[in-house]
């Protein structure tokens, strides 16, 4: 939480903390870190680099060196281009991308259950059923009725259960209902 941070008042060191003292940012009571040892600010650097260089390895889908775009809060962590990566981008306000992001997404509603689909009808009705309950999540969860699709369903018989046994996974979107 926000409030745990050393440069917020609280008793956690935060890589906040450690960006404000690297001098990588600028929020908070800076007075409240002045005593960290700058051994400890270039070791903790160096691990969150290392979890960083990490993080990239793990997303990239193709072996080479990619683009990294940086946004939201986050971003203040990073001051030196982290290996595989191949030129760092900081759009305009980045710092506020997570807010915007947050604002224009859509809101969704999930199902996972196993039916019991003895005969093809059944099956049909099954993902009707899953599909309804999964479209009644997203809209319980916000989504504006109109809007909200199904965006991804899978039905899969489990073998090793008797019955007809199958599991449905079905997904549901949709755009954030606006109070009037």
């Amino acid at each position: 939480m926000l409030e745990e941070g050393l440069i917020f008042g609280g008793q956690v060191l935060t890589t906040s903390d450690i960006a404000v003292a690297s001098g990588l940012a600028e929020f908070g009571d800076p007075a409240r870190i002045s005593g960290l040892s700058p051994n400890l600010v270039a070791q903790a650097r160096k691990v969150i680099a290392g979890l960083i260089d990490d993080a990239i390895d793990r997303m990239k889908t193709a072996p080479g060196d990619i683009a990294m775009i940086l946004v939201g809060g986050g971003s203040v962590l990073v001051s030196e281009t982290p290996e595989g990566v191949s030129e760092m981008l900081r759009p305009e306000h980045a710092g506020v991308a997570n807010a915007i992001g947050a604002a224009i997404g859509q809101v969704s509603g999930e199902i996972d259950r196993i039916y019991n689909i003895p005969d093809p009808q059944g099956r049909a009705a099954a993902l009707e059923d899953a599909e309804a309950q999964a479209k009644a999540q997203a809209i319980a969860a916000g989504a504006e009725p109109g809007s909200v699709e199904i965006v991804n369903i899978e039905a899969v018989p489990l073998q090793y259960l008797p019955g007809g046994a199958t599991r449905v996974v079905c997904r549901a979107v949709g755009d954030l209902a606006m109070a009037e």
